[in-house]
């Protein structure tokens, strides 16, 4: 498996990326269970023109081959051969919101660039293919996303509520950091992270777990780690990762230690995802 990292060049994006990538090659799986960040992502798929994605609890979905993957809070399962050849964006916690306007409305939601950005959505993976190497690539989404969004502007009271719930703060306590009230967080956060507040601070807490339980200092102590990053109690965390994880904490075992958010199904039935 060959992965290239890429970094925005421009200036102007690097608020709102957190990383971008090209990964090509074949998986010894053919599904995946992909854990929710609070965040999305924009993804295409190089190798053949589709992209799919079954959240739990939702309707499966396929689309083309590009696709806004909305900001999650549940797990969804993936087809790996659909990640042959992909090149994907991650966004920062809200950091989506200048280049696709209504992103609360793509919340766990795989959406087909073209429902979104039009013409220009749906030449992006011809434009893409056509440039060959991942970074001529980065320059033909760097230019697509400056399209869609000349000059994006980072907000920097959206930042201030981002960190404050990410490292475990109420909603209350980060909107009196702001001078605002809940209920005016709340719609400012829903609108441009696409999650409400309260759910985007559970799914960061799930995603303190995870790096947590990487470090060789916590390895397998799950009742110190639930400690660590706010829960009540281990009872409380195991409830979460089942929410999020749908299994236990000891059956934890993501595609490597780089990639926790991707969890292979090695020991179940390995049949593709309904369509």
């Amino acid at each position: 498996m060959d992965v290239v990292r890429l970094r925005p060049r421009s200036p102007a994006l690097a608020p709102f990326i957190s990383s971008m990538g090209y990964l090509e090659g074949t998986f010894p799986h053919r599904r995946e269970r992909v854990l929710p960040t609070g965040t999305a992502q924009l993804l295409v798929n190089l190798d053949e023109d589709v992209l799919s994605s079954a959240p739990d609890g939702l309707a499966p979905t396929r689309t083309s081959g590009a696709a806004l993957q909305g900001p999650d809070s549940r797990s969804a399962v993936t087809d790996t051969a659909h990640q042959r050849a992909v090149l994907w964006v991650s966004f920062r916690p809200g950091g989506a919101a200048p280049f696709f306007p209504g992103l609360a409305a793509t919340r766990d939601r795989l959406v087909p660039l073209d429902a979104l950005w039009g013409h220009r959505g749906a030449t992006l993976r011809e434009r893409l293919l056509a440039a060959g190497t991942p970074d001529a690539m980065r320059k033909v989404v760097e230019s697509a996303l400056l399209a869609a969004a000349e000059p994006p502007r980072p907000d920097r009271a959206l930042a201030v509520a981002v960190a404050a719930l990410h490292q475990g703060t109420s909603v209350s306590e980060a909107a009196d950091r702001l001078g605002w009230t809940p209920k005016r967080l709340t719609r400012r956060f829903s609108a441009q992270v696409g999650l409400a507040p309260k759910v985007f601070a559970r799914v960061r807490r799930f995603q303190r777990l995870l790096s947590a339980a990487a470090s060789a200092r916590t390895r397998g102590d799950w009742a110190r780690l639930a400690a660590e990053c706010g829960y009540h109690d281990q009872a409380h965390m195991i409830h979460d990762f089942h929410a999020f994880a749908a299994q236990s904490p000891t059956a934890y075992a993501p595609r490597s230690a780089e990639e926790p958010n991707h969890v292979p199904f090695l020991q179940f039935d390995d049949s593709p995802p309904t369509r």
